[in-house]
């Protein structure tokens, strides 16, 4: 399928150049040398965004989707048919997410060189290798100090946790390294690289200094703000902040014109309404939490504030990493307070409630 004529930016609008995504086993040519494919993922967010830049003799991805044995044949269809035979020659990986890296490896082995961030790949690496059959110790103390209640936390005591290799090839070792302000070429353009913080540590973005193309990743998402968690191996994180940093710095790389080819939903212009909008969500949230901490509450208790809809239970993991996310920046800017309670769980109360 072919590229749309690029539309003319509204200013301050969010703009949609494609209503649909590419079916199965299709692309879209978005651009000149760019191919947009789309692969199932099996969760609530039932995609990801795959893209190939021509180099000529081969072909560079960004991102692969998850390992497994259906997501293997997808990628031969797509192999043989939109990218005509041609070999994966270099593979770009935005961050360490299942979703993004999890065919990093099986890449590797068919000839691909990769590319990312010293960080996604340390992540990545050291997360398949950790294979855990029950939560540890450290995992179970973050869900009680979270709130979690005591007979889900029994639950999953006995249940063996997602693990990375689940999703995740073999890596082998060896990459090459992305670096914040790093150049290199591919579908005969130059590529600025921009690392950003938050939904994962050293996101890399890519931007065109050739046009007016950016390569987004989760990073810079419409429609949907990626999750901001804090998890059991670093409980005392702040990635909002982090997050919040990263929004404001791209908010002065931004302009109206340029197209995104994020890593989920559909390419977008407007892309400095978008990152208002992505700001101002967060600090909407933030407000509404520190008005409802006027009386203490867990973790748990703050996700109809937070997120003011149902939480289902396949989301409620990701849900109570970013309720904590939201405190912990609360806390570490001063707003609020907490004290254990007799069951083990964090008490967030807002500072204007102390004496």
């Amino acid at each position: 399928m072919s590229a749309v004529a690029d539309p003319a930016p509204t200013p301050g609008k969010i703009v949609y150049p494609w209503e649909a995504p590419p079916g199965p086993g299709e692309a879209i040519e978005v651009a000149d040398g760019i191919l947009w494919m789309r692969l199932p993922l099996p969760m609530a967010l039932d995609h990801v965004n795959i893209f190939a830049l021509d180099d000529g003799d081969g072909w560079t991805l960004i991102d692969t989707g998850f390992a497994s044995a259906k997501m293997r044949e997808i990628w031969a269809g797509l192999l043989s048919g939109p990218l005509g035979g041609r070999p994966v020659t270099r593979l770009i990986v935005t961050h360490h997410h299942p979703d993004h890296i999890g065919l990093a490896g099986w890449f590797q082995e068919a000839g691909a060189e990769l590319w990312t961030t010293r960080t996604a790949w340390i992540y990545a690496r050291m997360l398949t290798l950790d294979v855990q059959e029950r939560p540890t110790e450290e995992a179970i103390t973050f869900y009680r100090r979270a709130g979690m209640p005591e007979a889900l936390i029994a639950e999953r005591a006995e249940a063996r946790p997602f693990n990375f290799a689940d999703a995740v090839a073999p890596m082998p070792p060896g990459f090459r390294r992305l670096q914040q302000g790093d150049a290199l070429q591919a579908a005969g353009r130059t590529w600025r690289v921009e690392i950003g913080h938050g939904h994962a540590p050293d996101h890399a973005v890519l931007v065109s200094e050739s046009d007016h193309l950016i390569l987004g990743g989760d990073q810079l998402l419409p429609s949907i703000s990626p999750n901001i968690g804090v998890h059991p191996t670093e409980p005392e994180a702040d990635p909002l902040a982090e997050w919040l940093a990263s929004c404001h710095r791209f908010a002065g790389l931004a302009r109206e014109d340029h197209l995104v080819l994020p890593g989920h939903k559909l390419p977008f212009t407007g892309l400095p309404a978008r990152l208002r909008q992505l700001i101002d969500n967060h600090e909407h949230a933030l407000d509404r939490l520190a008005l409802l901490l006027e009386t203490p509450h867990t973790a748990a208790e703050c996700f109809p504030t937070l997120f003011k809809r149902d939480i289902k239970p396949a989301e409620y993991g990701l849900a109570l990493a970013e309720a904590v996310a939201h405190l912990n920046h609360l806390l570490a800017t001063g707003r609020v307070t907490r004290e254990l309670s007799e069951s083990g769980a964090w008490l967030w109360h807002a500072r204007t409630s102390r004496p």
